[in-house]
């Protein structure tokens, strides 16, 4: 897969990650930690693609790299709070499972773009 595919591949694939835990957060609980952990989930799991596409108009590759590790870092929280809430049984989701693949998926091809990246630097 070429660079430029790649990263549209990650374009796509963060915009249908923000879709999917906007539905996700919908079916969570409305208690006071249903509410706190939707808040959380919601800034994280919509800001990697937000970065991500950031990182398309970059004027430097440290820019680059640096949205691309903003990215990163959001997925990551976005996994920490997708697995509390598998943990904690705070939805009957089904789709809970594969989310927590694709966002699995989504931190290892953000860090091999970084990684390249920097290599080829």
């Amino acid at each position: 897969m070429q660079n430029n595919e790649l990263r549209i591949d990650i374009t796509d694939r963060t915009i249908e990650f923000a879709i999917e835990v906007i539905v996700l957060v919908n079916s969570l609980p409305k208690t006071p930690a249903g509410y706190a952990i939707a808040s959380q989930i919601v800034r994280s799991g919509t800001s990697i693609g937000a970065n991500v596409q950031e990182a398309q108009s970059a004027h430097s590759k440290k820019d680059f790299t640096h949205s691309l590790n903003v990215a990163l870092k959001e997925a990551r929280e976005t996994y920490y709070w997708l697995t509390l809430i598998s943990r904690a049984k705070l939805t009957n989701s089904k789709e809970l499972g594969l989310l927590l693949k694709e966002n699995d998926e989504i931190i290892r091809i953000l860090v091999t773009i970084i990684r390249k990246s920097k290599n080829n630097s």
